[in-house]
């Protein structure tokens, strides 16, 4: 155990996360100390994400300064002009007073590292919306940005998401070569740690003001239908004790909307998220209830959340006087694909072709965006899970002279336009406000609207949720069996009683519906991703997440249009997911936990 405390203590200045590796060590947690000291972060769907804590395998004042120095290294090797164009940094409103770890502290730390190689850093003076960042890093010219920030994580949690030149966050190569150098950069340079740098030299600059301003005049870009929104909607809004409040303010009046009502307890920033079980407004009802009660008391019949680094949004509306339906990620995606669609054709009268008008989503996402494509006749392409695909497509396919209008994950993540090349739930809660205005002046909420969708291109109804697993041998476990269900190398013919016709693996490649057997999607052998095809229609995939520690699944029944009995699709459904949870995962015999919330 001592071993580890040496290895560790002398570069570690920050004496509570000395502590923490003391008493660890004082106590004899050989395990603890291993988890901590034994194994590096390495880049997920987001990033680096980990518990903010002492050790190399936690977010702290040491790892990140590792990283960043890895980052600086990467980016001399890769941009000669690196000294002119420079580096953004943003956080999010995370702290742990526990190990003296704040987003801003290790913002600071990041600028530190890069100012000391005489590099010049746009660091924010205050937290920021994520989406911030990349928009930064494009209106700016700098090489890359790093934003501080762990999204809707538990509270014990923080990241380091590195975007790349383009705006959009690094895949790969960028991601493994930036971890080589990280491990080449593990002893910190004497200035690394000077978190009053950024106070002091002239390399520092604040872009607030300049980004605030050219994100809120860009944003008017999606506003179609000003006069509609000088409504007697009213909108709730709540931000999740994080970021969100006041760019969500900005944003409304932007549209010409009246202000929305904010949530007084959720409204200022609060790293312990005091009055939400977790601060994942995903989680439907259960963690919107502060908004609901408060849009019940102002006779508010819509309700935005954004979550703590506000790229994300949830939205509820209310129907039978006190009754709420909360969106799912897919029904929203179906709401909003319309809707830029429908002002996409209103604002280019002269097209009948849509042969460069592009939506995306991932390939867990509903399916809804490809059947209005088929029909409307605008391209659709999917991608693997996360906005890094999504971002890097939407890059590519805008160099080639394509217009992509609308892009999601069913996790709550869109993106309308293409302003910034990542999820942001500032720009998505504005453009809901106003397409609800919109209908509103037409005698229709959202929820009428999603129904005339469906019935227009047919009912898709999914489900989505997860079980948790803290145990990676247990989830490696899961995956081997599937791939050699029937025997090596076989997959499962069955599932809840259906032939399964076609397994697309991410992980290995593999597809039975390719004439070669491979997958068209890039292969992701880091983490685990199977999706299987029944003879019913149904689609369902089994993955890991790339943030948490959780095995997620993704249901989805499309029904052709005119299909109207849509109870018994959904009871179909259910028991076709309840079986893949059951018959696949075996939650009891592998002492998954499931969702609680």
């Amino acid at each position: 155990s001592m071993i580890y405390y040496i290895i560790l203590s002398p570069d570690e200045t920050n004496p509570q996360t000395r502590a923490q590796i003391e008493s660890l060590v004082k106590a004899g947690h050989v395990e603890e100390l291993r988890r901590r000291l034994c194994s590096r972060m390495s880049f997920g769907t987001a990033g680096l994400r980990a518990a903010m804590g002492a050790g190399f395998a936690r977010i702290n004042d040491l790892t990140i300064i590792q990283s960043t120095q890895g980052m600086y290294k990467y980016l001399a090797k890769f941009f000669p002009d690196l000294g002119s164009r420079g580096l953004v940094v943003g956080y999010d409103t995370r702290a742990q007073e526990t190990c003296g770890c704040s987003s801003e502290r290790l913002a600071r730390l990041t600028a530190a590292v890069m100012l000391c190689k005489d590099v010049p850093v746009y660091l924010f003076s205050t937290y920021v919306p994520t989406p911030f960042v990349p928009y930064a890093v494009k209106k700016l010219g700098a090489a890359a940005g790093i934003m501080v920030t762990a999204s809707h994580n538990p509270k014990e949690d923080n990241g380091y998401k590195v975007y790349w030149n383009n705006g959009a966050q690094i895949s790969s190569p960028h991601d493994k070569e930036i971890l080589r150098c990280i491990e080449e950069s593990v002893e910190p340079w004497p200035d690394s740690w000077n978190e009053k740098l950024p106070d002091s030299s002239a390399l520092r600059s604040d872009p607030l003001q300049e980004i605030c301003h050219l994100y809120m005049e860009e944003l008017s870009s999606l506003c179609f239908h000003r006069y509609t929104n000088r409504t007697s909607l009213k909108f709730v809004h709540s931000s999740f004790h994080g970021v969100g409040h006041r760019y969500v303010q900005q944003a409304f009046k932007v549209f010409g909307f009246p202000q929305p009502i904010p949530v007084p307890e959720q409204k200022d920033p609060d790293p312990n998220f005091s009055t939400v079980s977790c601060p994942n407004p995903e989680e439907g009802e259960s963690v919107l209830e502060l908004s609901l009660q408060l849009a019940e008391k102002e006779g508010a019949r819509v309700v935005v959340a954004t979550d703590p680094d506000a790229d994300r949004l949830a939205v509820a509306e209310q129907y039978d006087k006190c009754k709420w339906k909360v969106f799912t990620g897919n029904e929203l995606a179906a709401l909003l694909g319309w809707w830029m669609l429908y002002n996409w054709k209103e604002t280019h009268p002269e097209v009948t072709e849509f042969k460069k008008v592009y939506m995306l989503a991932t390939t867990v996402s509903s399916k809804i965006l490809q059947t209005i494509a088929r029909t409307e006749g605008f391209h659709f392409e999917e991608t693997l899970p996360g906005f890094k695909w999504i971002g890097n497509k939407i890059c590519d396919l805008t160099k080639m002279g394509h217009e992509v209008i609308f892009s999601f994950e069913e996790s709550i993540g869109f993106l309308c336009g293409s302003m910034v090349p990542d999820k942001d739930g500032v720009s998505a809660a504005v453009v809901v406000a106003e397409m609800a205005a919109y209908l509103e002046n037409k005698n229709l909420t959202l929820n009428q609207q999603l129904k005339n969708i469906y019935e227009t291109y047919g009912y898709h109804i999914s489900k989505t949720s997860y079980v948790i697993c803290n145990d990676p041998p247990t989830v490696k476990r899961i995956f081997s069996r599937l791939r050699n269900f029937g025997g090596e190398n076989l997959y499962p013919i069955l599932c809840g009683g259906y032939n399964i016709v076609q397994v697309r693996d991410a992980t290995t490649g593999y597809d039975n519906n390719q004439p070669d057997q491979k997958s068209v999607l890039p292969v992701t052998k880091s983490s685990q991703m199977v999706t299987f095809t029944l003879q019913n229609g149904i689609v369902a995939t089994l993955r890991t997440s790339g943030t948490e520690p959780k095995i997620k699944y993704y249901t989805e029944f499309c029904a052709p249009p005119g299909e109207s009995d849509i109870s018994s699709l959904e009871e179909e459904l259910k028991r076709v997911t309840a079986a893949l949870v059951e018959e696949f995962l075996e939650p009891d015999k592998n002492n998954l936990i499931p969702r609680s919330v």
